[in-house]
């Protein structure tokens, strides 16, 4: 299963895409244009050809399987460089391709977080001010000059901070609409979508390493009884009791989630089915144990459970959650409140 942040990386990688194109068109619309000025001709097809070069082989020839902040950064860092080459070519500070870098700023702060964002703008910086440096030794070279330069480029700077900052909101905005699509709103748990996230990226961590784990499948016994005698309400909390007391028998590193109804899911890092059977056991006997009162009455339930090893009894994690779901079915099967393996 693709993750979220996986699918937004996939994203920013096709919009850089659009961005490196459109850049090299940019350059070779300049170049044609007869009004401007260019040093070195050569110089700058050969600079076209070698980006041109370096966006084909980098993108469409497979190298990454994976997109990562850090393939974005490195592709945004040759941009950088071509363009400076460009730019150096063309008038240095006084270049119309300087804007150039704006696109990258923009595009850097809105998808590859703050600090990319500043170590791109420092070596933006750093170039800028390469370029200047024989204004510097100008005998014409004045104060005024030098503050039209730094008013040429904090433009640079201040489009950096802003947009790093719709950058920073856009993404707490987008944490927590992912926190609330990955939520089970009565309990709090882990829902569905999330755990076959968790449940994904610990199949490739076995598979890898060759380690074991396990899946609980965990079913409230007898639930629609108790919503009958006491109606939902009450059903909701004997939930909420079942996911505290499941909860507190896992490790940390465990993965509990609620999938659905009265139906929850357990995965066991590092764990295998012997000793997953033992937490089943010990998870069975905690909630049968637990109560709570409701209308002056008190209110328990039992659980039965299915237990499935990754790598004795499936290869792939869609099937150690169908023999899980099968093994606890098979627990119903023998009279509830029963661990199956």
């Amino acid at each position: 299963m693709i993750s979220i942040a996986q699918t937004e990386l996939r994203g920013f990688s096709r919009t850089l895409a659009e961005l490196e194109w459109l850049l090299l068109a940019l350059v070779l619309l300049y170049f044609v244009l007869p009004s401007f000025e260019i040093d070195n001709q050569m110089g700058m097809l050969a600079a076209m050809a070698v980006y041109s070069v370096f966006v084909i082989s980098f993108r469409y020839s497979k190298l990454f399987t994976e997109e990562t902040q850090w393939k974005l950064a490195l592709e945004t860092w040759a941009i950088i460089i071509f363009i400076s080459w460009c730019v150096y070519h063309t008038g240095g500070v006084d270049s119309p391709l300087m804007n150039l870098y704006l696109l990258v700023i923009i595009f850097s702060a809105l998808t590859l977080g703050k600090i990319i964002t500043l170590l791109e703008f420092a070596l933006i910086s750093a170039v800028y001010f390469f370029l200047a440096q024989p204004d510097f030794y100008q005998d014409s070279f004045s104060t005024s000059r030098f503050s039209e330069m730094i008013m040429t480029f904090a433009p640079y700077l201040l489009v950096a901070y802003l947009t790093s900052l719709l950058a920073a909101d856009l993404k707490h905005a987008r944490d927590g609409l992912e926190q609330l699509s990955d939520t089970d709103e009565l309990t709090g748990l882990k829902n569905r979508r999330a755990f076959n996230t968790s449940l994904a990226a610990e199949s490739k961590k076995a598979i890898r390493y060759n380690r074991e784990f396990s899946v609980l499948m965990l079913d409230a016994d007898d639930l629609k009884s108790v919503n009958d005698k006491y109606g939902h309400a009450v059903g909701d909390r004997l939930i909420v009791s079942i996911a505290r007391v499941i909860q507190d028998s896992l490790r940390e590193t465990d993965v509990l989630a609620r999938y659905g109804g009265d139906e929850f899911v357990v995965m066991l890092t590092e764990t295998p089915q012997e000793r997953a059977v033992d937490v089943a056991e010990r998870i069975r006997a905690a909630v049968e144990n637990t109560s709570f009162s409701a209308d002056g009455e008190r209110v328990s339930s039992t659980i039965s459970v299915g237990v499935s090893s990754f790598t004795q009894d499936a290869e792939q994690e869609d099937s150690i959650m169908i023999r899980a779901d099968k093994k606890l079915y098979e627990s119903k099967r023998k009279g509830k409140n029963t661990v199956s393996h």
